[in-house]
């Protein structure tokens, strides 16, 4: 059984959520601040983290970077707060993924599922992986059909398809592929994925498999 660690201040939502999650056989453990979800965290072992930003003794982005120091669960943000920043640090910090509040309950159902899988994947990596009709080889270094990417483009996109589902903020891209003093260059990755996809989609104008998330960062969607 799935066992999730869910943090949030706000009663109502850690009943609706203990509820529904319960109601679809998964564990669940609640923690109403950071310091006993650190705790809880530690004594429970969960699988997923819900994690509200918001909390009252510490804030959010401290309890992943106290979650990051000794485990690699799986941390869904949620998040009240308006302004992307809060979000990208978040994802910055170790965040796996987010859903803003007000949410659907069955959107963060679907995200819970997904960052699960992720984490459950153990097997060897996917060496090759779809995108439309493209064949792409991580080990190889190759595209089918003889389609050429420049090692930029090349290593934009595998950062992207070696975390399927997950968001990838501008930061963590601009600093992998061009260094740290490149973090405010968000142009650069804007021509970029441009580039892959007027190459690899099959309508580069409503792309259906390398999306942005506006202001953010990027996600590849197999």
């Amino acid at each position: 059984m799935t066992r999730v660690l869910v943090v949030d201040d706000e009663p109502q939502i850690l009943r609706a959520l203990r509820i529904n999650l319960a109601a679809r056989h998964y564990e669940v453990a609640v923690a109403p601040d950071g310091g006993s979800a650190l705790r809880e965290a530690a004594d429970f072992r969960p699988d997923v983290v819900l994690l509200d930003l918001g909390l009252p003794d510490i804030d959010g982005v401290d309890v992943i970077h106290g979650l990051r120091g000794w485990t690699t669960v799986p941390i869904l943000v949620l998040s009240g707060r308006a302004g992307n920043d809060d979000k990208v640090e978040a994802l910055d910090a170790g965040a796996d993924d987010y859903v803003t509040k007000p949410f659907h309950i069955e959107e963060l159902l679907a995200r819970v599922r997904a960052v699960t899988r992720r984490a459950g994947a153990h097997e060897p990596e996917q060496a090759k992986i779809l995108i439309g009709p493209y064949e792409i080889d991580l080990s190889a270094h190759t595209v089918s059909g003889d389609l050429h990417l420049t090692p930029t483009e090349w290593h934009i996109l595998q950062i992207l398809v070696r975390n399927p589902g997950k968001l990838i903020t501008q930061r963590r891209l601009l600093t992998e592929v061009w260094g740290p003093q490149y973090v405010k260059e968000t142009h650069y990755l804007r021509q970029y994925m441009a580039q892959l996809r007027r190459k690899l989609e099959q309508d580069p104008t409503h792309p259906t498999h390398l999306i942005t998330e506006p202001g953010m960062g990027y996600r590849f969607t197999p």
